[in-house]
């Protein structure tokens, strides 16, 4: 399943759904929900490997979203990246109670294509996927994060900063050195 990541082109009506819903419209909360649930369900799969937990974390960005709209609190500059910071503060409240951080197995990951059917070439791709992903898993969170969504989630720097809630330039530079630990950690494995 491939969603389209669309963070910086808003829907035309987004700022009338919000408001709608704040005020318990559940139409707009139906829509807000349609618009933004897979989205939202990609990024925490990548992050947790477990659908079922990603669908369950990403029931829980919702029902917080509600909470704060009626509360009158909520996003200021962007809804979706309030959307994905909340997605971001859940995953790290559940990895700190666990005590662990763990990503998906690309192989499983809904927006990476299967192979040409070629079973050299789809050997070759699960190896050269679980290499990454190992390697991936050595970054530190921020640097995996920011790895997750500009190339397995495919958003651009600015959107990533949104999200994360951090400037362009400090997501260049996670991106920079976890590209560069990622370089460093997989030829060793090359070895």
């Amino acid at each position: 399943m491939t969603y389209e990541n669309s963070l910086s082109r808003p829907p035309p009506d987004e700022e009338a759904l919000v408001e709608r819903a704040a005020q318990n419209d559940r139409q707009a909360i139906a829509d807000l929900y349609d618009l933004y649930a897979p989205k939202i369900y990609n990024y925490i799969y990548h992050r947790t490997s477990d659908p079922v937990l990603a669908e369950d974390l990403t029931g829980q960005v919702f029902l917080r979203m509600l909470e704060a709209l009626r509360s009158g609190k909520g996003w200021r500059s962007s809804f979706s990246g309030w959307l994905y910071r909340i997605a971001h503060n859940l995953v790290v409240d559940m990895y700190r109670k666990r005590g662990q951080i763990k990503y998906t197995n690309l192989d499983d990951s809904p927006n990476i294509p299967a192979g040409n059917g070629d079973p050299f070439t789809t050997a070759a791709a699960r190896i050269d996927s679980d290499v990454l992903q190992r390697a991936i898993n050595q970054l530190t969170e921020e640097q995996a994060q920011v790895i997750t969504l500009r190339f397995i989630e495919g958003y651009n720097i600015s959107e990533v900063a949104t999200m994360l809630d951090k400037t362009e330039g400090a997501i260049k530079a996670l991106q920079y050195r976890g590209v560069a630990s990622l370089r460093r950690i997989m030829s060793q494995y090359a070895m």
